[in-house]
């Protein structure tokens, strides 16, 4: 099995690295709804799975016609700022069968909500764009695109287009969004793309039905080898 996440990491550049989740039930604790994991404790992922087909997920069954008209929208407003969108993130957001598949297996409530490219607080030139919301807000996931071509899945508690309209209308926050320290703090990198975060959040959603209530002695092999990395042997046996 291969892991990328040190070098991934690394090409976070400003952003310190965390996992934003819920828990495991006895494998993994959760002091509230989330909790915040070192990226460097998660159980590795085998990166050779993450092609952009989404095999894992059953693969994609074609276009939806409406969902993709709708995400051209989009396609265009970055294509004015020179950018573009991962094609992963376009396969999945556009698939007839895998559209919502994050927020059908969520345990707290996630949705997806893309919306327009946002300004990157800390980075003049890299854009924002939200893709999935906890039903009350307690965090948030972006797509981080970067003029280089650079894409990676961030979150954070702040919702950005909400900031900025704020902003705009005169309306006080408790955000600073001119404070770059402040908002390279409220960022944090989690996944070095958009399938293999998909494929994270999948399996650990799944897994927190598994251990609260479920059978697990009936796990799929790779739901039983990432608990594997939680448990000692004899809890796991």
């Amino acid at each position: 099995m291969s892991d990328e996440r040190s070098g991934a990491v690394l090409s976070s550049g400003s952003f310190d690295a965390a996992w934003c989740a819920t828990g495991l039930g006895e494998y993994r604790a959760c002091r509230y709804t989330y909790e915040y994991y070192p990226y460097e404790s998660l159980p590795p992922l085998d990166s050779s799975q993450f092609t952009g087909a989404f095999q894992w997920l059953g693969g994609t069954r074609g276009p939806d016609p409406e969902r993709a008209a709708k995400l051209n929208h989009l396609v265009g407003h970055l294509a004015a700022r020179s950018l573009s969108l991962p094609e992963d993130f376009v396969t999945f957001q556009t698939s007839a069968n895998l559209y919502g598949s994050l927020d059908e297996v969520s345990v707290t409530g996630c949705w997806t909500d893309i919306s327009q490219p946002l300004p990157s607080p800390v980075e003049p030139g890299s854009f924002l764009v939200r893709f999935l919301r906890d039903q009350q807000d307690c965090v948030i996931w972006y797509l981080y695109l970067r003029s280089s071509g650079e894409a990676f899945v961030v979150h954070s508690h702040l919702d950005y287009e909400y900031e900025y309209e704020a902003q705009r209308d005169g309306e006080e926050t408790d955000s600073d969004l001119d404070d770059a320290d402040e908002q390279a703090a409220a960022i944090l990198w989690c996944a070095p793309s958009f399938e293999e975060f998909a494929h994270r959040f999948w399996i650990e959603n799944r897994l927190w039905y598994a251990v609260n209530g479920g059978d697990l002695s009936q796990l799929e092999p790779q739901l039983r080898d990432y608990l594997h990395h939680y448990a000692t042997p004899e809890v796991c046996a």
